[in-house]
């Protein structure tokens, strides 16, 4: 059990049946009445955020998440089909566990599985990506002093926007948490 009064950022807690991640935190202490936590509260299984205040002695119990490496073998109609690289052991997990998560994610690529008490709730890509670049228009010469981009589908599917100067068949590093282009390789 964790008391409000020691709650940090990035803690998670179990508080009316859900687990939350406290993305912010506030001792509020008015001039006239008892002190109290001001939180917001990220709900890890669906992402919605609430604000929730707290009396600094009152106690929640602190959620353990487990994150595992675990290798992405292939997707299989709705399924992604995961593997424990250590036991072997694999795991097939439907597209709303997924979500979007696994756009830039190639075949044998390691992810991490987060669970909670055994029920996997969310899949972590790796933070940058290296793709081949499968479809986009050629850029025009001296077109280059806007800064402008162009649309660019990559070898998962997923479509990026890139600058001009970037070709069919580049190899470009994304940045998986906003689906940004980076650099070429």
């Amino acid at each position: 059990m964790i008391s409000a009064g020691d709650f940090r950022n990035g803690m998670t807690i179990e508080y009316d049946g859900n687990i939350y991640q406290i993305i912010e935190f506030q001792h509020v202490k008015p001039g006239k009445g008892a002190a109290f936590v001001r939180t917001k509260l990220k709900n890890i299984i669906n992402g919605g955020v609430v604000e929730k205040t707290f009396r600094p002695t009152e106690k929640c119990p602190q959620a353990h998440i487990e994150r595992k490496d675990m290798q992405y073998l292939y997707e299989d109609g709705d399924l992604y089909n995961f593997m424990d690289v250590e036991t072997y052991d694999q795991i097939a997990l439907n597209s709303d566990t997924v979500g979007d998560a696994m756009k830039f994610v190639k075949e044998n690529e390691m992810c991490k599985i987060c669970s909670h008490n055994g029920n996997v709730f969310a899949v972590e890509p790796p933070l940058f990506v290296e793709l081949e670049i499968t479809e986009t228009e050629p850029g025009v010469k001296g077109d280059t002093a806007t800064g402008a981009t162009k649309p660019a589908t990559v070898e998962t599917g997923a479509t990026v926007s890139v600058p001009l100067f970037v070709n069919q068949g580049d190899k470009i590093k994304i940045d998986t948490r906003t689906g940004e282009y980076l650099s070429r390789v």
